[in-house]
């Protein structure tokens, strides 16, 4: 049997499987990016796909605190689109 790896989330701090959340990571340059497949180099945070939890993140600013730079709407907007579908 597979160990599936577990992440937490950033705004429940639940444990789940990575497949179950979403990576959003900042590179060395600062760029902030939705990391669909969970590889790219940079500091990660990791959000259940759920909107009340995405629509906590954005009213308590916890990527922003987490990963130290603003996020911009865009990336709220790619979040919601992967969720959404």
């Amino acid at each position: 049997m597979k160990k599936i790896p577990l992440r937490q989330c950033v705004v429940s701090k639940e444990r789940l499987p990575k497949n179950e959340l979403i990576r959003v990571v900042k590179d060395n340059l600062g760029n902030v990016s939705v990391d669909i497949t969970g590889k790219a180099n940079g500091k990660g945070a990791y959000i259940k796909k759920d909107l009340e939890v995405l629509n906590n993140a954005i009213k308590n600013k916890t990527l922003d605190r987490v990963l130290e730079v603003k996020i911009t709407d865009d990336i709220y907007e790619e979040l919601k689109n992967i969720i959404n579908n």
